[in-house]
């Protein structure tokens, strides 16, 4: 398949339907879906008989895995400037998600990982289902969480978003919508039915002369999604903060670690496991990039960070060997430089967040 069948666009009633269409690769990003996604919904913009956008993946696994990181490696390994090129396009696309002027429904159904969050958590209107994971793993390929996902969870309550960050957990779809990663739960035998209705109530709202105004069309999208939702199974994170707040209040990664360890709760001691199995050097950058985040004012700020942080990663020996070790050898065993999070200075972490060569994310324009 070219880039363009990997996106699939169509309109239903008033709906713009956007279909993730790689379902052997997890509906995984490439910069030409990327490309597609941004095309259509530019177009459906401007098109008054569109009056919402909804958001879904091809195949029963998920909504999308993430970016295609087999590119990124071997762009890595050659020095060459495809992934630069790649997450400036995609970052744009996630600010222009959270900004667009119609509503956005994201159906959050099965994985939704790494850029999969990216197209589906910054809409207006995001469900989740009994079949959700929802994550961002990038620690474990020593990549900082990116596609605003340091924005999200740096407003997550309390600390829960550090520790979501730093271990890369998966979380269903009650932790989800209590993070504010989505906000309504449907039962995804049902997601369908909230298709068919959406179009229904839309097509009816065109021929009833229903104003142009995003409110009374979003009013209607909400009225269609609260007939459809329910309450998701429970979670665990809000029993969990007490300790998750606790320990990750400390300043630095290695005190977040004996805090962990010396909670006595063995949530908190998995937790501090993980972390250990995760690149040190992307642990503290992670964390300094959350830090920061709390204070940025906006998500293209906090895009802009990112952007920083992903671009310093390529130059950094734990991009190549964590997505080798994770996804082309699976052999599940990184050989990160350092290997101790003690190795890792200040002044490295600090290379993160300058402006790389190929310049900033919007090009002096926002």
């Amino acid at each position: 398949m070219d880039d363009e069948q990997h996106v699939l666009t169509h309109r239903q009633g008033g709906v713009g339907q956007v279909i993730l269409n790689r379902p052997r690769a997890l509906n995984a990003l490439t910069h030409g879906m990327v490309s597609g996604i941004s095309e259509a919904l530019a177009a459906w913009e401007r098109d008054d008989d569109v009056r919402a956008v909804v958001i879904s993946g091809a195949g029963e696994r998920g909504l999308c895995a993430g970016g295609d990181i087999r590119a990124i490696y071997e762009d890595a390994r050659v020095g060459g400037g495809a992934s630069e090129a790649f997450w400036r396009d995609e970052y744009r696309l996630n600010a222009y998600i959270a900004r667009y002027p119609k509503p956005y429904v994201a159906f959050m159904d099965g994985i939704v990982m790494g850029g999969g969050v990216g197209v589906s958590a910054h809409g207006g209107v995001r469900i989740v289902t009994e079949r959700s994971a929802v994550a961002m793993p990038e620690t474990g390929i020593g990549l900082v969480p990116d596609v605003g996902g340091t924005y999200l969870l740096s407003r997550a309550p309390g600390e829960v978003g550090t520790h979501l960050a730093l271990t890369g957990v998966v979380v269903g779809a009650a932790d989800a919508v209590w993070c504010g990663l989505a906000d309504h739960f449907v039962a995804s035998d049902r997601l369908e039915g909230v298709r068919d209705a959406l179009g229904e109530a839309l097509r009816g709202a065109l021929a009833g002369g229903l104003a142009d105004g995003r409110v009374q069309v979003e009013g209607v999208v909400r009225e269609v999604v609260a007939r459809f939702a329910g309450v998701a199974p429970e979670g665990r994170l809000a029993a969990d903060r007490g300790w998750i707040d606790a320990c990750y209040a400390a300043d630095t990664v290695e005190e977040i670690v004996d805090r962990l360890y010396g909670d006595g709760h063995p949530a908190a001691k998995e937790a501090a496991e993980t972390l250990l199995t995760r690149s040190p050097t992307a642990l503290k950058a992670t964390l300094a990039s959350l830090r920061r985040a709390r204070g940025l004012p906006t998500l293209e700020s906090v895009l802009e960070q990112e952007y920083r942080a992903s671009c310093a990663a390529l130059a950094t020996a734990d991009l190549v060997e964590g997505i080798r070790a994770q996804v082309i050898d699976k052999d599940r065993a990184p050989r990160w430089v350092p290997g101790e999070l003690a190795g890792v200075t200040g002044g490295e972490v600090e290379r993160f967040f300058l402006v790389p060569g190929s310049g900033d994310l919007w090009g002096g324009v926002r």
